[in-house]
């Protein structure tokens, strides 16, 4: 066990720091065309991603033999907890030694890592924390519930903030010793899943205080610059109380669990905004904040109150705005609900990239992936328990190792076409779609083309879902991938010429390049007809058309 007190500063850091200003840039997000992109060693990099067991990696040993599991599914990123009791025992020194094992294991699969930061509250609960702060009551005060103390640290409580900050600190401070030219570490979470559990906020005397007051100065201006683009929910609900420009919380929106909500995800907001500032300070790696879901009609405090859910994030863009310098980068779903394309498109608005930190494996997950990366632009996608996959969903994890290579291929192009913006009529060069009975067909406009996308059918065969993804690649060419769906091209000037396939070709992308296999026609093609992705396999593909009277 290695022990740094708060103050020293080593000399790997010294060495570090001289070398620094020598290596390609830091991991870092970047606005590229309309799309904003993780960039690592000067490259877009999409993190084909898994997220572990909360408890796998606290134990070197038991990941041992988890790295090459990851590796053999074409994973090239982990997302891996690492816990404030683990990293500050004692007050005031940091044991390193479980990140440094971590970066270490990583490197040997060439693996990268997006560490999370179980700090003051995961799930809505504060079970991560140090026992020095756990059983200093007073010190470190908890959330009030029904006129009793709850094992959830509250956000009224400076000096838990403090600590959480100078520990959060040194964990990014020492990243930056070990990894800052080989750049192992692509982003850090901070918390995760922040919020009440019990209640739409908490009733201890200082909140009690703080919620009659008036609502922050700092909140009310930003309503009021940011009206047209303000979730449409939080929106109305001002609206519906008069948009008023100030007064307390009931006062501006209502005397309800909505009100209660947004008064703790201003609390919540504002104190790992600070957290995040800290960390920026020592290294300046992307930051996040990942969200415990609501929705429908579940009352907060049913789901963590105070997290950043669609209709609370603008409060917490609001709170950044109490820091002097960068914080947290981006807001992120957790995301298990069925409507995977109506969450995607709440969280990839106004400027917030999209990334799932969290959600389902096996065959959703499979599908899933496609949509995220087509249609939003997605800087990854890590399903939760990656580790236990293999051993509990055999046919989950074909499907997932399929889709993941499959994306590995095509990757690099994807990334290219979305960075170089929308195309000279305004329309994306990239879609993604899932297709079932309930949704069995997309149109969409791309380039010249007004592009109609449904459910494979051949010879009364009918495919009973599909997914996938298309790529303009050209002015005539298009490169698809996914399975279950069959493409028709119109132009999109009505009296132009008619559009015929040229050839479709199956393939695979070797070190970048394309190399084609069958070429598809006949059958495959439906005697011309269609670009096809049959429902048997996943396929690459790639077709030209071509323009006739």
């Amino acid at each position: 066990m290695r022990s740094f007190p708060v103050a020293l500063v080593s000399c790997a850091f010294l060495a570090s720091t001289l070398s620094f200003a020598q290596t390609p840039a830091m991991p870092h997000l970047e606005k590229r065309g309309t799309t904003t992109q993780l960039i690592v060693d000067g490259k877009p990099y999409f993190m084909l991603a898994g997220e572990l067991h909360n408890s796998s990696s606290s134990s070197l040993e038991y990941m041992k033999p988890i790295w090459p599991q990851m590796a053999a599914m074409h994973l090239n990123t982990v997302l891996t907890p690492v816990s404030w009791e683990l990293v500050e025992p004692t007050e005031g020194h940091y044991d390193f030694a479980l990140v440094d094992g971590l970066i270490a294991q990583a490197r040997e699969q060439h693996e990268h890592i997006v560490f999370l930061w179980l700090a003051a509250w995961k799930n809505g609960m504060s079970g991560y924390p140090p026992v020095w702060v756990k059983q200093d009551t007073k010190r470190f005060p908890r959330v009030v519930i029904n006129g009793a103390e709850v094992n959830i640290l509250s956000t009224f409580a400076p000096a838990t903030r403090d600590a959480d900050s100078r520990a959060f600190a040194a964990l990014m401070q020492h990243i930056k010793e070990v990894d800052a030219e080989q750049h192992t570490v692509l982003m850090v979470q901070v918390e995760n899943e922040v919020g009440i559990l019990g209640a739409a906020r908490d009733h201890s005397a200082i909140a009690d205080k703080e919620f009659a007051a008036e609502v922050p100065a700092e909140l009310m201006k930003y309503l009021v610059a940011h009206r047209e683009t303000l979730d449409p929910e939080f929106r109305a609900l001002w609206e519906e109380n008069g948009s008023k420009s100030s007064g307390t919380w009931t006062q501006i929106f209502g005397d309800a669990d909505r009100a209660e909500e947004l008064f703790m995800a201003w609390h919540y907001a504002t104190y790992v905004h600070a957290v995040a500032a800290k960390g920026k300070e020592a290294y300046a790696l992307p930051l996040f904040v990942n969200t415990w879901l609501g929705g429908g009609s579940s009352k907060p405090g049913n789901y963590p109150s105070g997290g950043p859910q669609p209709r609370v994030t603008d409060v917490w863009k609001a709170a950044r705005s109490l820091q002097k310098g960068p914080s947290l980068d981006m807001y992120t779903p957790d995301l298990y609900a069925s409507d995977f394309a109506g969450w995607t498109a709440k969280y990839h608005r106004d400027g917030n990239p999209l990334f799932l930190p969290e959600t389902n494996g096996g065959e959703p997950g499979a599908e899933n992936i496609f949509y995220a990366t087509g249609e939003h632009a997605a800087l990854g996608f890590s399903p939760f328990a990656i580790d236990s996959l293999p051993e509990r969903d055999k046919p989950g994890t074909e499907a997932m190792t399929a889709s993941y290579a499959a994306i590995a291929e095509i990757v690099p192009t994807l990334l290219e076409v979305q960075g170089s913006g929308l195309d000279q009529h305004g329309h994306a060069k990239t879609h993604g779609f899932l297709l079932d009975k309930s949704n069995s067909s997309v149109d969409f406009k791309m380039g010249e083309y007004i592009v109609h996308v449904s459910l494979d059918e051949i010879f009364g065969n009918h495919a009973e879902k599909g997914f996938g993804l298309l790529v303009q690649t050209g002015p005539e060419e298009f490169l698809g991938a996914g399975k279950g769906y069959r493409v028709s091209f119109t132009p999109l000037a009505q009296g132009d010429k008619q559009v015929g396939i040229a050839s479709i070709d199956e393939g695979h992308f070797v070190d970048g390049a394309w190399l084609a296999g069958r070429r598809l026609n006949g059958d495959e093609n439906d005697q011309g007809s269609y670009f096809r992705f049959d429902p048997r396999a996943l396929h690459i593909e790639k077709v030209k058309l071509y323009r006739f009277e």
